[in-house]
C-alpha cells in the first residue's frame, strides 16, 4: 500500500494511506496516530503539536519555530516502514437510542420500504451493527461512524432537511451519525439519543473520538426522557456508557 506525503502549508503535512474509505486504511491511520502519540510521550518528535486523523490520512501539525517537515518526515517514514499495528479501540461505548417516537424517527418507514424490510427489522439491523468512529467533521462533535449493516445502505436523502434536531440518529451510505446541534442535514433519521454529542459543561465537550467502537441500545420514550433529564441537569454518570470489551 503506497503512502503519500502532502504539504499543508508551513505548519503541517498529511500522511495519506489510500484513496478509498476502507477499514484497513483507517486502521493504518489510527495506528500511526497511536505511534506518534507514544513517541511524543517518550519525549521524541520534538515540535509536533498534534495529529489529526481522517478517513484515510493523518495530518501532522508542528511548530515551525521548533521543527520542519524536512526534519519530521523521515522520522514519520521510519514509523510507517516499521509496521503499524491496528490501534486498540480507545473505548467501547453503548449509546441509548429511542426509535419508537415518530417525531424521532421520521424516515424509519421510508427506509423500511426502500430496503424491503419491516420497521422492526431496520431497527434490529441498526442495533446489530458494529460501529467504529472514523473521523469528526462538519461541525463540532459530529462523528462519521462506519459499520452500518449492508442491508441498510442507502444514499443521502434527495431533499435534505433545513433543520435536523440535535441528537438525531441518522444513516447514509455505510455510516451512521448523531447530530450534535440543530442543523441542516440529508441523512435518514431513524431515532434520537438523549445524550449530547457536544456539551461544554463536560471536561471534554466532545463525546466521541476517532477509534471509539460503539453500539446502540434501544430505549423506550420513558427511558429516553429519564436520561435526557439527567443530561439536562448535569447529573448523568457518563462513565456508564463505557462497556467492557
Amino acid at each position: 500500500m503506497s503512502v503519500r506525503y502532502l504539504n499543508c502549508g508551513d505548519t503541517a503535512f498529511s500522511v495519506e494511506f489510500g484513496s478509498t474509505i476502507a477499514p484497513e486504511i483507517n486502521a493504518r491511520v489510527m495506528g500511526l496516530h497511536g505511534r506518534i502519540a507514544a513517541e511524543r510521550a517518550a519525549g521524541k518528535l520534538a515540535g509536533v503539536v498534534e495529529t489529526i486523523p481522517s478517513m484515510r490520512a493523518l495530518m501532522v501539525c508542528y511548530d515551525p519555530l521548533a521543527t520542519s517537515r524536512s526534519e519530521l518526515q523521515p522520522a514519520i517514514e521510519a514509523l510507517v516502514s516499521g509496521g503499524l499495528e491496528a490501534a486498540a479501540p480507545s473505548r467501547r461505548l453503548e449509546i441509548p437510542c429511542c426509535y419508537d417516537d415518530p417525531e424521532f424517527a421520521p424516515d424509519l418507514q421510508d427506509v423500511a420500504q426502500r430496503t424491503g424490510l419491516s420497521g422492526e427489522a431496520v431497527i434490529a439491523h441498526h442495533l446489530a451493527s458494529d460501529f467504529h468512529v472514523y473521523v469528526l467533521g462538519f461541525m463540532p462533535g459530529l462523528a462519521y461512524i462506519v459499520g452500518l449493516a449492508k442491508a441498510l445502505e442507502l444514499p443521502r436523502r434527495s431533499q435534505p432537511r433545513v433543520r435536523v434536531p440535535r441528537s438525531s440518529v441518522g444513516i447514509a451510505m455505510n455510516m451512521t451519525t448523531i447530530y450534535p446541534f440543530d442543523s441542516p442535514g440529508g441523512w435518514h433519521l431513524l431515532g434520537r439519543t438523549p445524550l449530547r454529542m457536544f456539551d461544554q459543561r463536560r471536561p471534554q465537550p466532545v463525546l466521541l473520538a476517532p477509534g471509539d467502537v460503539l453500539r446502540f441500545r434501544r430505549v423506550s420514550r420513558a427511558e429516553y426522557d429519564a436520561i435526557a433529564a439527567q443530561v439536562e441537569a448535569g447529573t448523568l454518570d457518563w462513565a456508564t456508557l463505557e462497556v467492557a470489551a
